[in-house]
């Protein structure tokens, strides 16, 4: 809400340098073109303005679900510990997991099978397909059982559901304003990057994050503003939290130029283990046949039998994260919580426990790539590098292979460091990392599996996805009952319509293009007699069908829906008046293509 009178005060502060007309009327107006100058392509300015503002919101209430994690942890754990679960005893460790599967299955149950849709997965699949409309239902349900999950100890992370929470704020924000369905999207990808800097502080990374996970597109158009909510998001963040980077560890460096092989090798193993999280979450979600109620048991009484041998796999685990950059973990030890976290924290998210995977993915490859730089030390103990440098590769390309997302790994691996030496050896890890994910496992990124990306990732897709209905559609057309008087033909013409909307009494309505019309008034002036009134639904000529959209909907909307009537024509709906039809623009089939082509 008050990013919504944000707006309004800057809407009425420009309106009011316009001198004509009462001051209601001037916001209202400039309003309207304001909404319909999101429609183009072009529209930076807009945008921008509505990034920033877009950003500040989610960044507060990304810092506000992880208040509500860390500060009921740091009061309950030992030593004020907001990651501290290793310190409490055996039998907590046993029962908190059960306890807070109770909880969230007591709240996923009070919610329909809609409404427990949570998750990056779920960010990804109403942007694609239901135009970036997300619904605010779910991001209760996300907030709630998401920090529960947290709290009570399960191997999930939190940046998946501020995600969520980020593009619902932003999206919310967006359909509060009546935004067009084109820029909603970008809204969602603001709301996405916002949500990234503000949980990591790491502003550029959560650029690329929306970008390259999910609008799956690089433009101009959405980098500015995204740019601007992320730097928004991750200032609101610095206010709370201090702009400290996410792991205080020495600046480390490759040994020597020897353990380039080496490194190649790290890039395969961590690629056989994502491609083992890929697997393993496709096999696993094959089970959501099976009751909620029963999933979520399973997945509590893994968490606790799990934490009773291998405590550290509780919660995110950024303090094993840290301890494995800092070498302070045995090879035993971070192999036993790589291998566990690997599959507690798959089977945990897959079997509907809402809680994130970035976290559990950034401890696997952690843990993993300490792992081979202990063993790498052993073989080549002279010029090889320290496994706490092999940790903070492992967790880029574990981050790379399992989202599909290398780029926004690497960016991800330089800001939670602070450390430029890293990024020649992490660009050929990543790579490989990823090129061996996805070989070995034929698998899109986790966010991905068990949805078809293939059409929403087309060009043409991607093109008409950018731009509303109102920055095409053609408002040079005349509409007309079906009866035109003989006389009034020829006025009409001389109007130059491109095109004749004919209304009758029933809500369907055609085209007719006045080259027919003409034609057929030069065949009656060439007949005798009495000219009685045109029928324009009987005269010989091509007519086509017109079906309604929405003015919000985009290029791609009005596509699909030719398509799906095997029409070709929509028209643009407004309200009607006594002096306005309910048509404010056409846009045909011929339109679409030429736009795109």
């Amino acid at each position: 809400m008050l990013a919504c009178h944000a707006v309004n005060i800057i809407i009425m502060l420009q309106a009011d340098k316009d001198p004509s007309g009462p001051p209601h009327w001037r916001a209202g107006t400039f309003f309207t073109h304001f909404r319909h100058r999101l429609a183009h392509t072009d529209a930076l300015p807009q945008l921008a303005l509505l990034g920033i503002v877009s950003g500040l919101l989610t960044g507060l209430v990304a810092v506000a679900f992880r208040l509500a994690i860390e500060w009921p942890l740091e009061f309950f754990l030992p030593a004020h510990n907001s990651e501290g679960f290793e310190s409490l005893p055996l039998e907590v460790r046993l029962l908190l997991p059960l306890a807070g599967t109770l909880l969230i299955a007591l709240v996923m149950r009070a919610r329909s099978q809609a409404e427990r849709q949570c998750g990056v997965g779920h960010v990804i699949e109403r942007y694609q397909q239901h135009q970036a409309h997300l619904p605010a239902r779910n991001a209760i349900v996300q907030f709630i059982a998401g920090s529960l999950a947290a709290l009570s100890g399960h191997s999930v992370g939190r940046e998946g559901p501020a995600v969520h929470l980020g593009a619902t704020c932003s999206s919310l924000l967006g359909q509060k304003l009546g935004l067009p369905n084109n820029s909603l999207r970008i809204m969602v990808g603001c709301g996405v990057a916002a949500a990234i800097a503000a949980s990591f502080n790491t502003p550029l990374a959560g650029v690329i994050f929306a970008m390259e996970v999910v609008l799956m597109e690089y433009t101009v158009t959405g980098f500015i503003p995204i740019i601007l909510a992320s730097v928004s998001g991750a200032l609101v963040s610095r206010v709370c939290f201090g702009d400290a980077p996410a792991f205080a560890i020495p600046a480390l460096t490759m040994g020597s130029m020897l353990e380039l092989p080496f490194l190649i090798f790290c890039g395969i193993i961590v690629g056989l283990a994502s491609s083992a999280v890929l697997k393993l979450h496709q096999y696993i979600q094959g089970l959501k046949t099976l009751p909620l109620s029963t999933r979520l048991f399973a997945a509590g009484t893994l968490t606790s039998l799990a934490a009773a041998f291998v405590p550290q796999v509780m919660g995110v685990g950024y303090d094993t994260v840290e301890a494995a950059m800092l070498g302070e973990l045995s090879l035993t030890l971070l192999l036993t919580i790589a291998a566990t976290k690997l599959l507690l924290s798959t089977a945990t998210i897959a079997l509907g426990v809402p809680g994130g995977s970035i976290g559990p993915t950034l401890v696997i490859g952690a843990c993993l790539g300490g792992a081979i730089g202990i063993v790498g030390a052993s073989l080549s103990p002279v010029d090889s590098a320290s496994s706490g440098f092999y940790a903070t590769i492992g967790m880029g390309a574990m981050m790379a292979g399992v989202l599909n997302a290398p780029l926004a790994a690497l960016m991800a691996l330089l800001e939670l460091t602070y450390n430029s030496a890293i990024l020649l050896p992490a660009m050929l890890v990543i790579v490989i990392a990823t090129i061996t994910a996805r070989l070995t496992s034929r698998l899109p990124g986790l966010f991905l599996i068990g949805r078809n990306p293939e059409h929403f990732t087309s060009p043409v897709f991607q093109s008409l996805s950018r731009a509303g209905v109102t920055s095409l559609m053609s408002r040079n057309f005349i509409a007309h009952d079906p009866l035109l008087p003989f006389e009034q033909a020829e006025a009409l013409l001389n109007q130059h319509p491109e095109w004749i909307v004919i209304e009758d009494d029933s809500d369907e309505r055609f085209i007719l293009r006045p080259s027919d019309l003409a034609h057929h008034l030069q065949t009656m002036a060439a007949s005798d007699g009495k000219h009685e009134a045109i029928d324009l639904l009987g005269i010989p000529g091509e007519r086509w069908r017109l079906h309604p959209i929405h003015p919000r909907s985009t290029l791609q909307e009005a596509l699909m829906l030719i398509r799906e009537q095997n029409g070709f024509a929509v028209h643009v709906t407004q309200p009607t008046t006594a002096t306005h039809s309910p048509v404010a623009g056409i846009i045909t089939r011929d339109q679409i293509d030429n736009y795109y082509q």
